[in-house]
């Protein structure tokens, strides 16, 4: 099988500041300001984007949203299907009633991750709307599930791999489109 290579790296730490702040303007736009509003991060790189977005909003504003983590380990339809499920924790420090909540994730694409995310943050109450942002929208959809803001749009194919970087988790913080390995399929053409 040969290893997966970058093939663009299609947003450097510059580029992906801006499109938060773009998107901070955006939501503070939509919400008549910031004060009823709730920030939750889908665990991993959606619970490292949320409070970036926060500070982009309080710069605006002068108001810090709360912010929270969502873990939608168990609520994937594919978790039958992990031997072992990689467990979070789900920190979501304010009531989510009556908020306008703005779930946060690194990239869209099947809408699955979405779909999850929405059955785990009802569990936690009932908000008033639920928008969501996301920093790569990737297209494929398999469910009628779109974001309210997007960092930017990437036409990608599905052998193909997108990725968001973000310090200090990664080396850099970057968005990165990356071929798929191929299978070898043992010199058949």
């Amino acid at each position: 099988m040969e290893e997966a290579r970058l093939k663009a790296q299609i947003m450097d730490e510059r580029a992906m500041g801006r499109a938060l702040t773009r998107i901070a303007h955006e939501v503070i736009e939509r919400n008549e300001g910031a004060g009823g509003i709730g920030i939750v991060g889908i665990v991993s790189r959606g619970a490292v984007i949320a409070p970036l977005l926060a500070d982009e909003i309080e710069k605006i504003e002068g108001v810090r949203p709360p912010v929270g983590t969502l873990d939608i380990s168990f609520y994937r339809d594919d978790v039958s299907r992990a031997i072992a499920p990689v467990l979070h924790s789900t920190n979501i420090p304010f009531n989510v009633d009556d908020h306008d909540i703005i779930l946060v994730d690194d990239v869209l694409y099947t809408g699955r991750t979405i779909r999850s995310a929405l059955d785990a943050l009802i569990d936690y109450g009932r908000p008033k709307t639920v928008q969501l942002a996301v920093m790569v929208d990737r297209g494929h959809r398999e469910l009628p599930i779109r974001a309210d803001y997007v960092g930017k749009n990437v036409p990608s194919s599905r052998d193909e791999d997108v990725r968001v970087n973000l310090k200090p988790s990664d080396d850099t913080t970057s968005v990165e489109i990356w071929a798929k390995p191929q299978k070898n399929n043992g010199g058949a053409k």
